[in-house]
């Protein structure tokens, strides 16, 4: 049964937005818009998408009876950080009864990516060299060369390379105590082992006088961050003292050495994430024979230069691990499950099942606030805000027991799938009753629908009865007032002798 009007009228519509989720700040990104038509003449129309009144991209699209949809792809620049909000629209000069769906409302989360990295030495290498363009490669990154006797300014950098430390270090090493920057330490044959045993706990070194040549083996469960193997096996050697190197528990290793083809066992390139703390560990000297390497192999040094770029990536993101994790999406269109889980975890970050979370919700513009318990589930904590009006709303999620807290805003459009259509779409209504071998009909057919059920054998009249049998001993009551009157009967007939 089609219910509404089946008269085809103009119509332009935005049917869907693709975007991600974030974006890097000063980069751009991709967004992709679907557009629809309905109508037979030929109609332009201009799509734009603005950042409040500021029009950052403007476009006119063609329709005909015969172009009904079009595919946008939109790149727009990430100039801003934080939570940026846009508007697409899409308007023309013709009359529509419907402008509802004319428009819509996204999101991206631009997230600054700038990285200072100090590159600290107090020898010249050409190692030196081939990381700072390698590093350089991303625009996010800067690196500066740094003595280890000149570090006044040491707070202003994100990531510290130390390139083979000794006792000159010393100075880096307690200023970083209080400053705790990741690091990414690279050894080789100048490096006073016995002064970083005594600076760091990750890895533990035995090295002798003898230099040796370490060749890579590419570990292919490392799990910190997704990384390629670039044909490790295949770079030249490392240059390094022989001895012993044995990693700690909390460390992970993307590369092991070998000599010639024995296993060492021992690190060649690991990394540790200890509460926040991130290190990395490169074992020996002349990385930038992997750089040419990798340029002879490819013909280009983007493969070597994304590696070293992930590993800046992972020393740059020292955020530690946060007791109170809280999942939701920035925006929500009316009607839609509206859930927001949690997570919160113990001082050994451990999932924590005894945990007594709240969520204060509340709208931003006649500051009504409503307050619910997280119920929880299998490994979260789930609450359902269904039921909201449309609008602005800011939340914050509290664990009672130790006063963790996370706080965010959310936003409820006004978004009605129904007023998105103009009319019943006849046509796949039409083929769906194909398919499924029924018949299409319109309100004022009701009395032929009516007729068709009654006529349609396969829609009979069932009647039900249920029939119970109760055996009669199952009739305890009345079993009890037999015995009864048995019994009273047998003391009448003895009493007046009849027995």
């Amino acid at each position: 049964m089609v219910v509404g009007d089946t008269t085809t009228y103009l119509d332009l519509k935005i049917n869907q937005i693709n975007v991600n989720k974030y974006a890097f700040h000063k980069n751009k990104f991709p967004v992709e818009v679907f557009l629809q038509y309905a109508g037979t003449k030929p109609v332009t129309a201009t799509f734009a998408i603005a950042q409040g009144n500021n029009v950052l991209n403007k476009q006119s699209v063609s329709f005909s009876s015969s172009k009904k949809s079009a595919v946008l792809t939109i790149l727009l620049p990430a100039d801003k950080t934080g939570l940026q909000i846009f508007n697409a629209s899409l308007t023309s000069s013709e009359t529509e009864k419907n402008t509802y769906n004319n428009s819509k409302r996204f999101a991206v989360e631009i997230i600054d990516q700038k990285t200072e990295v100090a590159l600290i030495s107090g020898i010249n290498h050409p190692d030196l060299g081939a990381l700072k363009r390698a590093i350089e490669t991303n625009a996010q990154r800067k690196v500066t060369f740094v003595k280890p006797n000149q570090i006044s300014a040491l707070n202003k950098y994100n990531v510290l390379v130390l390139y083979q430390p000794t006792a000159a270090f010393k100075e880096v090493f307690e200023a970083n105590k209080n400053l705790k920057i990741n690091t990414w330490i690279i050894t080789g044959n100048n490096t006073d082992f016995g002064f970083l045993n005594q600076q760091q706990e990750q890895l533990d070194f035995k090295m002798s006088t003898q230099k040796e040549d370490y060749l890579a083996n590419f570990t292919s469960d490392f799990n910190l961050f997704a990384t390629d193997n670039i044909g490790f096996e295949n770079f030249p050697p490392l240059e390094n003292p022989f001895g012993t190197i044995t990693a700690k528990d909390n460390v992970s290793v993307l590369l092991s050495s070998r000599i010639r083809n024995v296993e060492t066992n021992a690190p060649l390139l690991a990394f540790s994430d200890n509460q926040g703390k991130r290190s990395a560990y490169l074992i020996g000297e002349n990385i930038w024979k992997w750089r040419s390497q990798s340029f002879i192999d490819k013909k280009s040094f983007d493969d070597f230069d994304v590696f070293v770029d992930k590993t800046i990536q992972f020393l740059a993101s020292n955020d530690a691990r946060k007791s109170l994790i809280v999942n939701h999406e920035r925006f929500y269109n009316s009607g839609d499950a509206l859930e927001i889980t949690a997570q919160y975890f113990n001082k050994n970050y451990e999932f924590d099942e005894k945990a007594r979370l709240t969520i204060a919700v509340t709208n931003t513009k006649n500051k009504q606030v409503k307050r619910y318990d997280l119920l929880k589930t299998t490994n979260s904590f789930k609450v359902n805000l269904d039921g909201l009006a449309a609008g602005s709303y800011s939340f914050t999620v509290k664990e009672l027991n130790s006063n963790a807290s996370y706080s965010s805003t959310f936003e409820i459009l006004d978004f009605d799938i129904e007023k998105q259509f103009v009319n019943p779409d006849m046509t796949k209504l039409k083929q769906l009753a194909t398919q499924t071998k029924a018949v299409v009909y319109v309100p004022n057919q009701v009395d032929l629908l009516i007729k068709s059920l009654l006529e349609n054998q396969d829609y009979k009249a069932i009647q039900k009865d249920i029939v119970k049998k109760t055996p009669l001993i199952d009739w305890y009551w009345l079993l009890v007032l037999i015995a009864l009157f048995l019994t009273s009967e047998w003391f009448i007939r003895k009493y007046n002798g009849l027995l």
